[in-house]
């Protein structure tokens, strides 16, 4: 059975409708499918919805990919079996939602500066216009420099403007590591740090990350990511047995690419316990 616990939809950062998401999932054999838009959960019922006009064979998880704050890093937290109607879970993903804006406006502002033939306001309505009214993220940046030549790569829009060392980058007021894993957990969900390896950071920093996940009474890290080796799959096993945490995993699909594709992961190693193991998974 293929389980796929992050990926995300165009109302985030993804390039695929919700529809087209589960369908290619089920294509691919996935049998169990969480989306996790980045601080929205507005793709859950048109894929839940697409999923019984189809008839497929895959249960989806209601989830999100929480953007929060630690030690002056960006850090995400997924929360898995979520409350989507949860008024408290809504009220707090519209305030991120409105950082969001606030931070794609900012950035645009950066980026004229350093982008003379830029101007900051239409930079801001062509960003927001590419993400259809959802979730803005730096990758809607990263997708117009690309289409307009000023870099050649995703990558290089990150590395160059958009990343933590970018002429363009602006600190997100999200909210704290800790206010996350407490919101996902009172509506029902349980939390889940993403990608620790991915984040930049040297070994030390990501042992006191793992550890203040679990000081914050986080309930899993991911260990089994995309494009990763089997020495990377043993690390991220090793922290969470360390710090008492379960495991997840996910593909953290974005679109169609050469480098990720959904259900595509290392098993987990037999030291770790899958967060799924207590959960009510219909599909066998």
């Amino acid at each position: 059975m293929k389980i796929d616990l992050h990926s995300h939809t165009n109302c985030s950062d993804g390039e695929l409708t919700p529809k087209e998401l589960v369908l290619r999932a089920a294509n691919k054999g996935v049998s169990v499918l969480a989306i996790t838009d980045h601080d929205t959960v507005a793709a859950i019922n048109p894929a839940q919805n697409a999923i019984e006009a189809f008839n497929l064979p895959l249960q989806l998880i209601h989830g999100v990919e929480i953007s929060t704050r630690w030690h002056g890093f960006e850090i995400h937290v997924v929360g898995l079996n979520i409350d989507i109607d949860n008024v408290n879970l809504v009220a707090a993903l519209e305030r991120q939602q409105n950082e969001r804006e606030a931070r794609a406006f900012r950035i645009a502002s950066k980026l004229a500066r350093v982008i003379p033939e830029l101007d900051a306001e239409v930079l801001f309505d062509t960003v927001k216009k590419m993400a259809g009214g959802e979730s803005i993220s730096r990758v809607h940046f990263a997708r117009h420099l690309l289409n307009n030549g000023y870099v050649t790569r995703i990558q290089q829009a990150f590395d160059k403007y958009l990343g933590r060392k970018g002429k363009a980058y602006t600190t997100p007021d999200w909210m704290s590591l800790e206010d996350a894993v407490a919101l996902i957990q009172s509506v029902g969900g349980q939390a889940v740090l993403a990608h620790p390896t991915r984040y930049d950071l040297k070994n030390k920093w990501i042992k006191k990350l793992v550890d203040d996940f679990a000081l914050a009474k986080g309930d899993a890290i991911e260990v089994a990511l995309p494009r990763q080796n089997n020495n990377e799959l043993i690390q991220l096993a090793n922290y969470a047995h360390g710090a008492s945490l379960k495991a997840s995993q996910g593909s953290d699909f974005h679109r169609v690419s050469s480098y990720t594709e959904l259900g595509d992961l290392l098993p987990l190693p037999q030291s770790c316990q899958p967060i799924w193991a207590t959960w009510n998974l219909k599909i066998a």
